[in-house]
């Protein structure tokens, strides 16, 4: 499966920046050997010799990011939604993480996961396995070969978890990924490795320090939790105590700022001086609003995160989140940061659609490099839009179109898609 060259005329939008969304009438997308050559209402001569698949009225769009997904709780999606995170980690999550031990078991899971995000509007995702290596391996080949770009990590843990799913010493967890890297490096032409610690509750000092040197040695990219929920940071300062808030205490094992870039989800509840240091280690944050109210954890203040200047995108967090699609996530992103600023802060305004619709798309993109968007020089993602399958007696702007299935999000009106210049579906 090649990268291609091609045309694809249609309807066009995508995001410039944070705050101004592109709008193309009859536009075409010019792709060549997988990278985008920009937008053209007429398409330069060079490229008229290409293939050309014409969408007609459909609104064509950039692949979407999922920055923060766990791909062994797709199987229990919308079940424990009445438990606040902790306690559904030990009564949902790894009772079912165990279960991957038998592969078997995971190929059958893993496989519905692959399939869901082939036929949905995700292109790129931070993927969480488990600690087990060969089912792993097995979800990152499932995943390649749906033709969906992505970072997965294999899971450590080596404390304050179940006897069934811990990793008998920090030595033993350092083993066992220092295998899954040799085994998968430069094995898949779309999926990488990324280092994931689960979160500090887990990871001994020993265990932390391992991993980011293996981050350092590797160049490697790092995952995982932060400031998710009130108990789980009153654990971390007991565990902890060297530490001045959760942040720092990855922070001093040289988490926050891997030499490939890391990305903390939640971050629900950093304070003034956690914002500072992801903003001076340059640190991304998936925002994940369906999860976070799921599990009652909170709103973050994804405003103040977007006017500091840290980079942030979005994660469906599944199954935190019950629902994959990041169109769903770019409206709960929306929906929730109204609710903080009518009761929380009113100096914090909402996102408008321009801007979540940049973090599901450029802002999270940028985690994967030039990702998420149709300017020249990007990796060519696409996804066509039917949006007639929502048929309505309004005349509508390309930008009020895009607004209205943002909210709608259907994932069958999606009829096209493409990830790194190849054609999906």
């Amino acid at each position: 499966m090649g990268r291609g060259s091609f045309r694809l005329k249609g309807q066009i939008c995508y995001s410039l920046d944070k705050d101004h969304i592109r709008t193309v009438k009859e536009g075409t997308v010019v792709c060549v050997d997988g990278i985008s050559q920009g937008v053209f209402e007429t398409v330069p001569e060079i490229y008229e010799g290409l293939p050309k698949e014409d969408f007609g009225d459909c609104l064509i769009v950039p692949g979407l990011t999922d920055l923060h997904i766990h791909a062994p709780q797709y199987a229990f999606r919308g079940l424990g939604m009445d438990l606040e995170l902790l306690e559904w980690l030990e009564t949902r999550t790894f009772p079912e993480e165990a279960k991957y031990s038998d592969l078997d078991y995971a190929k059958r899971a893993y496989t519905l996961f692959a399939e869901e995000l082939k036929r949905g509007g995700t292109a790129s995702a931070c993927v969480f396995a488990t600690l087990h290596v060969p089912a792993t391996e097995l979800l990152m080949e499932l995943l390649d070969e749906a033709g969906i770009r992505a970072f997965v990590g294999k899971v450590n843990m080596d404390r304050n978890s179940p006897d069934f799913l811990r990793e008998e010493s920090a030595r033993r967890s350092e083993e066992d990924t220092l295998l899954w890297l040799k085994d998968t490096a430069d094995k898949y032409a779309l999926v990488k490795p990324i280092l994931t610690p689960r979160f500090i509750p887990t990871c001994s000092d020993e265990l932390m320090d391992r991993l980011c040197g293996i981050s350092e040695a590797y160049g490697l990219p790092l995952q995982s939790h932060l400031s998710e929920n009130r108990g789980e940071i009153d654990w971390v300062k007991e565990l902890c105590p060297d530490s001045l808030f959760y942040g720092d205490a990855y922070d001093k094992r040289g988490a926050l700022k891997s030499p490939s870039r890391t990305v903390m989800a939640h971050c629900v509840w950093s304070g003034d001086e956690e914002i500072r240091l992801m903003k001076e280690r340059g640190t991304f944050i998936a925002h994940c609003p369906q999860s976070n109210t799921n599990l009652s954890s909170g709103i973050a203040p994804v405003r103040r995160f977007i006017d500091e200047g840290i980079s942030v995108g979005l994660g469906s967090d599944v199954a935190g989140g019950a629902c994959t699609g990041i169109f769903r996530a770019m409206a709960d992103a929306i929906q929730v940061s109204k609710l903080r600023w009518r009761l929380v802060d009113e100096s914090q305004k909402p996102l408008t659609v321009e801007e979540a619709f940049y973090l599901g798309t450029l802002g999270g993109g940028a985690f994967f490099g030039n990702v998420g968007s149709f300017e020249e020089g990007y990796e060519l993602d696409a996804l066509v839009l039917d949006d007639s399958r929502c048929p309505h007696p309004l005349e509508l702007s390309l930008k009020e179109r895009l607004e209205r299935f943002i909210y709608l999000g259907y994932d069958r009106c999606i009829v096209g898609k493409y990830v790194a210049g190849r054609k999906i579906f």
